[in-house]
């Protein structure tokens, strides 16, 4: 099995409860728009594309999901929206600080890699702390989002690492998909959306006490903490 050559992070609902954030910025859209949105199309959302995002709603409310001006106003009415709600701060999830800070110290190479786009991480990285990764990746800045392997490929790519020898930290179906495809294994730390059991992932209730120790030992499938559930394949 290969020795851990990088730690890759989602941000949304993993690093920064911001999926509580992204609830009320998508509902307002469909209440702008003069409708209302579903519970199970939020829950659908989890972890996904702007451009996904805006035509659910859209199609949700009764608008032409495929109409290029509405889709172009809506998205930067969100984006506007939602970088309102995140330049007042967001939260940390339990942990993911100083899961951030340990990670950083052991000199393992990091990245960010986030369906959010550019403008709106800026925002979250101002209260996350650019320090803490080597490169980040947007979900404006790849051919495909999550659930699509360009993410993650993308972001190994730029640290000259194997995915394969990658561990990913996802909170989505959506990102752990992508993560997956990519080749990497993925320790799995829900928030919003159950995360089923599969290939290449391992469940851990919360980031609250990980060490690199246990990421090293993901690779391997084995666990070096009792409140992690191995699940590698």
């Amino acid at each position: 099995m290969p020795e851990l050559a990088a730690v890759l992070w989602d941000m949304d609902g993993t690093l920064v409860d911001t999926e509580g954030l992204w609830s009320v910025t998508i509902r307002e859209l469909a209440a702008h728009r003069g409708g209302e949105l579903s519970a199970a199309t939020r829950e659908d959302l989890t972890g996904s594309s702007l451009d996904r995002t805006v035509r659910a709603v859209r199609a949700e409310v009764g608008l032409d999901p495929d109409d290029p001006d509405g889709l172009a106003v809506d998205g930067r009415w969100l984006i506007d929206r939602t970088a309102e709600i995140f330049g007042r701060g967001v939260p940390w999830r339990a942990g993911a600080r100083e899961a951030l800070a340990a990670v950083r110290a052991s000199g393992l190479p990091t990245a960010l890699v986030t369906s959010t786009y550019r403008e709106l991480t800026d925002v979250a990285l101002d209260t996350i702390g650019r320090g803490f990764f080597d490169v980040t990746v947007c979900g404006d800045e790849v051919s495909a989002t999550k659930p699509d392997p360009s993410p993650y490929r993308r972001a190994a790519e730029l640290l000259g690492v194997d995915p394969r020898a990658c561990v990913a930290v996802e909170d989505s179906p959506t990102g752990t998909r992508s993560a997956v495809a990519a080749g990497a294994t993925v320790l799995v730390v829900p928030a919003e959306v159950i995360v089923e059991d599969g290939e290449r992932r391992v469940h851990r209730e919360s980031l609250v006490g990980l060490t690199v120790d246990d990421l090293r030992a993901m690779l391997t499938g084995e666990t070096a903490d009792h409140r992690t559930r191995a699940t590698v394949h």
